[in-house]
């Protein structure tokens, strides 16, 4: 089966708006190819309000999170692979869901094939259980 992580995202996204509330999602800035804004970046995390309000050209897909918001004044483009989205939440309420390991999704460091190494050194063929056990758990906090 296909990976239901973006399929969350988008429904979650949704529910939330309908209950005339702002989607922030939280995002680990430590994933390769994760394009946001790296001064607001704390602990290798991002919230980012995705509120039509906030950003333009929201488009939430299959593989990834596109969009462009001004941070600080500045424009910029924001690419968010779908494997980097830690969390999804309504800013009002804290209501919504964290994303853990999933099966399907690529380990976020190469291919889901490719050796752990440790110190340079391979530990053999990634598994789900040695995956899971490198990926932190989403760690959400209230921002006033």
């Amino acid at each position: 089966m296909t990976p239901s992580r973006s399929y969350l995202l988008r429904a979650l996204h949704e529910w939330i708006l309908d209950n005339d509330s702002t989607p922030h999602m939280v995002v680990d800035a430590t994933i390769n190819d994760v394009m946001v804004p790296e001064r607001f970046i704390s602990d290798g995390q991002i919230v980012l309000n995705i509120s039509p309000s906030a950003v333009e050209g929201l488009n939430l897909g299959d593989d990834a999170v596109e969009f462009n918001a001004r941070f600080g004044g500045v424009p910029m483009h924001v690419y968010v692979p779908i494997l980097a989205v830690m969390a999804v939440y309504a800013k009002e309420s804290g209501e919504g869901m964290g994303f853990g390991f999933e099966p399907g999704i690529p380990d976020p460091d190469g291919p889901l094939n490719s050796p752990i190494t440790v110190a340079g050194k391979p530990k053999g063929p990634a598994t789900v259980s040695s995956i899971a056990s490198r990926t932190k758990r989403p760690n959400l906090k209230v921002v006033k």
